[in-house]
């Protein structure tokens, strides 16, 4: 459109909009649209999609849900992903961009995140988030193999507000980062630390596993009862606690459930070594239990 020989920009009707309105607005719409469609509107849309209200959570978990055996990272694209690129999970390149949206987002954020949910990060964007996010509540980086306790501790040191980490399959993360966050995170209520499952039976874990690097699948950690020793031991709060093919013996259990008397929902499905009668055992000490995945559970 042009006026007098110069080209007129159209402002949207909602561009006078105040801020705090377009922030209220915007936290309804889903991440890919106010990363790839609502900041380019205009200025005052681009201002209101940087505010740090719109980044108290940071949620891909349902992008990898929903991709199944791929995840077309494009579909997130910003100013530093190209429309054409799609790398494989496992790979350094499709870390590293993970990372660097995480780094934007704790950037953004100023402090105020609360919630992340990610996979396939590293020890880059974990020490970060450790400076940087003083007032997380939760963490799930399941899949990370290039997280290690390096940056756990740190995360443990710096965010004690956390109630709910998800370290599933990160198999560079040792009983040592546990130790830490039962000390330093009094509020931690729900820990998730499941393995990847290796039986080719109908019990199989839900994660495939033809799509984990088979050189990855031999890093399993060996050392489960240092893992039980540290939840039983500085975790006596937790009411959630996932151990999916974990093989342990019924000591660790044990250990455990004596620990952890408040435990209301237990997974160890899967569990190798443990019988009906040793489990029943095990969970006498759990009065508040209320629901049980035994290793009879898929």
């Amino acid at each position: 459109m042009y006026h007098h020989g110069k080209k007129k920009t159209v402002e949207p009707l909602c561009a006078d909009l105040p801020y705090d309105c377009l922030v209220n607005i915007f936290t309804r719409l889903p991440l890919k649209d106010r990363w790839l469609s609502t900041m380019f509107v205009c200025k005052s849309w681009l201002h209101a999609t940087k505010g740090p209200e719109l980044y108290t959570v940071f949620d891909l978990e349902s992008y990898f849900y929903k991709a199944s055996d791929h995840f077309d990272i494009s579909e997130l694209k910003r100013w530093w992903i190209r429309p054409s690129e799609s790398e494989s999970w496992w790979t350094h390149e499709f870390e590293t961009k993970i990372d660097n949206m995480i780094r934007d987002v704790v950037e953004l954020s100023n402090g105020g995140l609360k919630e992340i949910r990610v996979r396939h990060c590293s020890d880059h964007s974990l020490s970060l988030i450790a400076q940087r996010c003083p007032n997380l509540e939760v963490l799930s980086i399941k899949s990370s193999p290039n997280v290690t306790d390096e940056s756990m501790v740190k995360v443990a040191s710096g965010c004690p507000k956390l109630k709910e980490v998800d370290i599933s399959y990160c198999y560079g993360i040792s009983h040592t980062s546990l130790v830490t966050l039962g000390r330093n995170c009094s509020n931690l209520l729900i820990l998730k630390r499941n393995h990847i499952g290796i039986y080719k039976n109908r019990f199989e874990s839900s994660i495939m596993i033809e799509n984990i690097p088979t050189n990855y699948l031999r890093t399993r950690p060996e050392d489960g009862d240092l893992v039980a020793a540290a939840i039983g031991k500085f975790m006596p709060q937790l009411l959630h606690l996932e151990l999916r093919f974990s093989e342990l013996p019924f000591e660790s259990l044990d250990l455990i459930c004596k620990g952890c008397e408040n435990l209301e929902n237990l997974d160890v499905s899967s569990w190798k070594y443990i019988g009906w009668d040793l489990l029943e055992k095990a969970t006498l000490h759990l009065r508040n239990l209320k629901k049980l995945k035994s290793p009879g559970h898929s």
